[in-house]
């Protein structure tokens, strides 16, 4: 089954009854000029296991502690935005598999020589994904990306990954925006990818702790302010069907606004359920995250020695 995703973005009241998510609009109680049949309809429930994501986009929501915890028993991924309505924090599980000591272990014992072939491996994987949406989108010529991808060597010391990403943001968006430049705090839709991205972030973070494994020690990302460094290293062959999406919404709706709208958001809320091809089988983004994570997993066991990613 897939879980559902909840946006919230206007204020609210979260809370726990018969592990149900009781969802209530402040003040409809207590308003005597609104009829019983109104303030009943005004509360809306919401099976606790059925839920992978919510996502918090008001200052004015309030969730009790009982919730919470329920939300993060399940391993519901809780998602909070700042004053720009932009991810900002993400509540994840202390423990997500039964075995997460022994995974721990066996992460932080993986060695230098394994990480680098694992993103030579990541690498590759994100530039071939990159190569069949731009080619499929634009019709441009990729041959020279395929080559770059297939240049890939232990650890990208040669930095492919930067020389195919240059190529393919010229001319990805070039209809719509001449010399368009990827960069978090530029012009649109640079936003709207940065909101995607965050989504695809939350989804493989909650992926990698189901499977037992710390999202913060990466594989190639590092940076020590950083706690999903791995969840960084493994969203990157996943990234370009973020941008798949983002491309074909602008194709459809134009561009977005600096201040991304409710429906520009409830478009990217899609991302979880976003038809993937993996191990040649058709799969929702977020089931194929976790097939990801748990052979991510076995790689750190010695069991595989490549992980599985979709292909575009």
């Amino acid at each position: 089954m897939i879980k559902k995703t909840l946006y919230f973005g206007n204020p609210a009241y979260l809370s726990l009854r018969n592990n149900q998510l009781v969802i209530k609009i402040p003040g409809v109680e207590k308003n005597a000029n609104l009829s019983d049949t109104f303030k009943r309809g005004a509360e809306i429930t919401k099976p606790i296991e059925d839920l992978a994501f919510i996502v918090l986009d008001n200052k004015q929501i309030t969730i009790t502690t009982g919730a919470m915890a329920a939300l993060l028993e399940n391993n519901c991924m809780v998602i909070t935005c700042d004053d720009h309505s932009m991810p900002t924090g993400l509540m994840l599980p202390l423990y997500g598999n039964t075995i997460q000591n022994e995974r721990f272990r066996n992460q932080i014992d993986a060695s230098v020589p394994l990480k680098k072939q694992l993103w030579q491996q990541t690498v590759q994987c994100k530039i071939n994904n990159q190569a069949t949406v731009l080619g499929f989108l634009r019709s441009e010529e990729v041959r020279c990306m395929r080559v770059w991808a297939s240049e890939v060597r232990s650890g990208d010391v040669d930095n492919m990954e930067a020389r195919a990403a240059a190529y393919y943001w010229k001319y990805l968006f070039g209809q719509h925006i001449n010399g368009f430049t990827r960069f978090r705090d530029g012009i649109p839709p640079n936003n709207l990818l940065n909101y995607g991205y965050a989504i695809l972030r939350a989804i493989i973070a909650r992926a990698l702790v189901s499977s037992g494994m710390l999202p913060t020690l990466g594989i190639h990302h590092h940076n020590r302010y950083n706690a999903y460094c791995l969840a960084d290293d493994i969203m990157e062959p996943y990234r370009p069907y973020v941008d798949e999406l983002v491309y074909n919404l602008i194709e459809t709706k134009g561009f977005p606004p600096a201040e991304l709208t409710r429906e520009w958001k409830a478009e990217m809320l899609t991302i979880p359920v976003l038809d993937v091809v993996i191990s040649g089988k058709r799969s929702p983004l977020m089931i194929a995250a976790g097939q990801t994570s748990a052979s991510l997993a076995k790689c750190f066991t010695g069991e595989l020695r490549k992980i599985v990613y979709p292909e575009r």
